[in-house]
């Protein structure tokens, strides 16, 4: 390991790592981690450290060839598990940056998973970065960013050299982008990992990834926002940290501090978990929809018993019974009995405009609704479906 310290003024307030890393191979399931640079640049000035890393396994030839690292110089080395405290510690509550940052952040997180630490930085590529400000330019790895901003490699391929190469490289950009649209490109191209509160990119891979509706809160647990979507996990992450954001969002996302999601099966359940949500719960952020003189106030119920909206959301393989009785959303059931006993166990409601909208659309293009009386012990109508 080396460590060496420059008087080198930062050109940001933000604490930064340059990160890379030399592995096994481009597989974060199967390979490991042979080499970490790391070059840290905060108020004390640049910091750069190195270690060579056992990933206990054999490196293949080819990667021997392109690093230059060897099964010898890696034998003797400490172990992933043995640096991961300290490593820790060196990146956390810092900007990481990587290029191509998605492999370096990979392996780095399955690494410090395995040793029993989450691993959840602010990201930020430099190979997004450089496309997004010099879209003209054709090539972005790393050789084309040496030889279009005049770096000075001192050993390719070796990780704390490459990352040096990103120090160099993001001391240039201040030189030859105005501030201002740096920061501009930096917070559109950065990837937060952390999001909001205690969300994080984990948690938000536990959403479901097919149909189903969302529910923002603030710091006091206050409903800040209401939303649905064909596909829950990518649109809470696009709201959290996307990077075509509104006005609107951004200030939104700025007061998140929990979710809550439900999938739902299918986009009409969604939608009328949504609309009953944004009913009950008033979120700060949502549009609440009007009512019109035209608008009925206790509408006849057409089917005489409460029914079932069958739906099967293919990408989740989530399939669901939606239970309503007199336009009221009661919720919904993995099984017609399930349904059943939902709407027998339900007491009845007042009358929800925006199911009876949702509905009224739906049913005028055919949605067959399945009567929830007569079932037999197998789950089936005993009459047809109205």
């Amino acid at each position: 390991m080396s460590e060496t310290f420059s008087p080198s003024v930062p050109v940001t307030d933000l604490p930064i790592v340059f990160v890379d890393l030399e592995t096994t191979g481009g597989s974060v399931g199967v390979d490991r981690i042979t080499e970490v640079g790391v070059v840290e640049v905060g108020p004390e000035g640049v910091a750069r450290w190195s270690t060579l890393v056992d990933p206990r396994r054999p490196i293949p030839a080819f990667i021997q060839q392109l690093t230059g690292i060897s099964d010898a110089m890696v034998r003797g080395a400490p172990t992933f598990e043995q640096i991961a405290p300290s490593l820790f510690e060196r990146l956390a509550g810092k900007l990481f940056v990587a290029h191509n940052a998605n492999f370096d952040r990979g392996f780095l997180r399955a690494e410090f998973q395995r040793a029993g630490l989450a691993f959840n930085p602010d990201v930020l590529c430099t190979v997004r970065l450089s496309r997004a400000l010099f879209p003209a330019e054709k090539r972005h790895g790393l050789d084309a960013l040496v030889e279009r901003h005049a770096l000075v490699p001192a050993d390719r391929h070796r990780a704390l050299a490459d990352a040096d190469l990103l120090w160099q490289f993001w001391g240039r950009l201040h030189a030859l982008v105005p501030t201002d649209t740096l920061r501009q490109q930096i917070d559109r191209t950065m990837r937060r990992y952390r999001l909001a509160g205690d969300i994080t990119d984990d948690l938000i891979e536990s959403a479901p990834a097919g149909c189903g509706a969302y529910v923002f809160y603030g710091e006091a647990g206050e409903p800040l926002y209401v939303g649905r979507s064909v596909r829950v996990r990518q649109r809470i992450r696009a709201h959290l940290s996307g990077e075509r954001r509104s006005s609107r969002e951004l200030r939104m996302a700025q007061q998140v501090r929990r979710v809550e999601w439900r999938a739902t099966g299918g986009e009409l359940g969604a939608l009328l978990l949504e609309a009953q949500w944004i009913a009950r719960l008033r979120p700060a952020f949502n549009r609440v929809p009007r009512v019109s003189k035209h608008d009925p106030v206790d509408p006849p119920w057409p089917f005489g018993t409460p029914v079932a909206f069958e739906e099967h959301d293919v990408p989740g393989d989530v399939r669901a019974f939606h239970v309503v009785d007199r336009w009221r959303y009661i919720g919904h059931a993995a099984s017609l009995d399930e349904a059943a006993a939902l709407a027998v166990a339900t007491a009845p409601g007042a009358f929800e405009l925006p199911t009876y909208r949702i509905l009224q659309t739906h049913l005028a293009r055919g949605l067959r609704a399945l009567p929830l009386t007569g079932l037999t012990m197998a789950g089936e109508p005993a009459g047809a479906a109205v």
